[in-house]
């Protein structure tokens, strides 16, 4: 940026932020009227004033922001390596895909080999234990009294087989999993561990942030999660080798480690002897995975640096609401069931799920729709039993147990938003119109 850039650049911004303040500040609350949404962006003029600031540099691939973003989110989440990419679904695929590398030995995923998973999950938890040829392991929730809607850890040990490489699940809507159980049952038996934190950036179980315990992590950073830019993700790790395979495999396959606009990182670009290539090919274009390009943009990765400032804040809030709503929902749990948090956890929540008892004297459809013509807007609880979803009825998979919960969560569950665009003042309302329904039945 040239000195006679910046009085330009600086001016620019300052009306970037007076559009902001002008035309896109949050209307006020009115209620019945204003939808409370389960979720949505969050941003201010100084997001806003990032995205505009990576635009004018015309920057479009990776570049300063996004080196400043992956950088920030290691140390906020608390491991050495953050990847970038396109979304979290990316993230997940990327995630798995590396442990297939040939590069890991005899610890390489190959198919047929059996990821452990959960049947109550967003697909794109699943979708790449198929995608790469490997088959998945349904286990149930934990019993929906229970509150935690995470896997049921007492199945773990009948899971087992000779093929059975990994784990790969969510914490649910925020709440963390037992890891405690978890990953003593990984390091047990050599597995890998996938931990998907898209919907729980910042929780905590035993005081140590999620995202840290697995041998790889995922984060997404679509406008529903804790923070946004739009689409993106990340793929975490404190492990060098597994983070140049998972750079290998977003950045089309390539051998090279260059950042963009870079070239001769290594020292040797065009000493290499690889495969059956002429000694000397050009690093840059040697291929050691079959890939693909998930990265993200440098004006993505701008709004991502100006979201992740606000990270404290957006948790604290999502807690706040969460308490509000269960202390003010608490009265009609002779008809619902409440969430609770994991043991020894801390979460960082996504969502409120709720479920209606089986003896409750109305249905979820019947509620949802009271809720929706309220303007209190619900979701289920993702894909349900994923298993009785289209896309997943001729899988090769093994299930363990009868899913009974996972079926239950399909029949029964919902959720609420807790977002930070949520005020107090919504959180009543939406506690007023429960009230209201519940008193009619």
């Amino acid at each position: 940026m040239s000195t006679t850039e910046q009085p330009l650049r600086s001016y620019i911004l300052e009306q970037v932020r007076q559009f902001y303040t002008e035309e896109l500040s949050p209307c006020p609350f009115v209620p019945g009227e204003t939808p409370v949404q389960v979720a949505g962006r969050v941003f201010d003029d100084e997001d806003l004033a990032y995205l505009v600031d990576a635009a004018l540099d015309f920057w479009l691939t990776t570049g300063r922001f996004a080196n400043e973003f992956e950088s920030s989110l290691a140390k906020v989440v608390g491991v050495r390596h953050a990847m970038l990419v396109n979304s979290g679904s990316s993230a997940n695929l990327l995630a798995l895909s590396a442990l297939t590398s040939p590069s890991l030995g005899e610890r390489q995923l190959r198919p047929g080999d059996e990821i452990i998973t959960t049947a109550t999950s967003f697909p794109t938890t699943v979708n790449p234990i198929i995608q790469n040829g490997l088959v998945p392991v349904f286990l149930d929730v934990e019993p929906l009294e229970k509150g935690t809607y995470n896997i049921d850890t007492r199945f773990l040990e009948e899971a087992l087989s000779p093929r059975t490489r990994g784990v790969m699940a969510a914490h649910t809507l925020g709440n963390p999993f037992e890891l405690e159980a978890v990953t003593a049952f990984v390091k047990q038996h050599n597995l890998y561990l996938i931990e998907d934190t898209c919907d729980a950036l910042g929780a905590q179980y035993h005081g140590r942030t999620v995202g840290t315990f697995g041998h790889l992590a995922t984060v997404s950073f679509y406008p529903a999660h804790h923070i946004t830019m739009g689409e993106g993700g990340a793929v975490l790790t404190s492990t060098p080798a597994l983070k140049k395979l998972v750079e290998s495999f977003r950045d089309w396959g390539r051998d090279c480690w260059c950042e963009p606009g870079e070239a001769n990182t290594c020292g040797k670009r065009f000493d290499w002897q690889l495969g059956e290539l002429p000694h000397g090919y050009d690093h840059k274009y040697i291929y050691s995975h079959i890939g693909y390009n998930l990265k993200a943009t440098d004006l993505q990765a701008a709004v991502g640096v100006a979201q992740l400032k606000k990270l404290p804040h957006f948790i604290e809030t999502r807690r706040r609401n969460f308490q509000l709503l269960k202390d003010g929902l608490r009265r009609w749990e002779k008809f619902l069931i409440m969430p609770e948090a994991t043991p020894n956890s801390n979460p960082s929540w996504f969502g409120f799920p709720i479920t209606v008892r089986e003896d409750a004297p109305f249905t979820r459809q019947q509620f949802i729709q009271y809720l929706e013509d309220h303007q209190v807007r619900t979701r289920l609880l993702f894909g349900g039993n994923v298993l009785r979803q289209p896309a997943f009825s001729t899988i090769a998979r093994r299930v363990v147990g009868d899913l009974a919960q996972a079926d239950r969560v399909m029949n029964s569950t919902f959720w609420i938003g807790v977002y930070p665009g949520i005020t107090p003042e919504m959180i009543q309302y939406v506690i007023d119109v429960f009230d209201t329904w519940m008193k009619r039945v």
